[in-house]
């Protein structure tokens, strides 16, 4: 009963306000001010206040509120935890099996490797016409 009248005074004080805006000629803002005080009334008259105010001295709804937390956390986590982890449990699994998109199209070895670390090249000792065997050999691999 307490929340219709409030609900009721807040609409009345909503369209004064919104009266006192069009006699300043500001009509957009006062179509707006009257749209905001409309509002709570239609709350009233369509019961969802009635409804609130069943529901927030309901221990039952209070327990679903805390159901859905839970459901929400639970969610919440998992999320964080597949972000840590790298991807859904499908793109895990296709990471580990067959391999078959981490090859490149012209190359003859996955480009993510075999699993295993690779073994550092021993160091050569570097002369003048080492200098850009290194070069040569990455530009002749690309085929430039």
């Amino acid at each position: 009963m307490i929340a219709e009248t409030v609900c009721s005074a807040a609409s009345a004080a909503g369209l004064g306000i919104a009266v006192v805006t069009a006699y300043r000629r500001r009509f957009l803002a006062a179509a707006r001010i009257a749209a905001y005080s409309l509002v709570p009334i239609g709350l009233v008259m369509t019961g969802v206040v009635g409804w609130l105010g069943d529901t927030a001295f309901s221990p039952t709804a209070w327990a679903g509120f805390g159901v859905l937390g839970a459901a929400w956390l639970l969610f919440a986590g998992t999320r964080a935890v597949e972000r840590r982890r790298g991807g859904t449990r499908a793109e895990r699994k296709a990471a580990r099996g067959g391999r078959t998109g981490a090859v490149a199209p012209g190359a003859s070895a996955p480009s993510l490797g075999s699993g295993t670390a690779a073994r550092p090249a021993a160091p050569r000792a570097t002369s003048a016409a080492d200098d850009f065997s290194d070069i040569e050999d990455i530009l002749k691999k690309h085929g430039i």
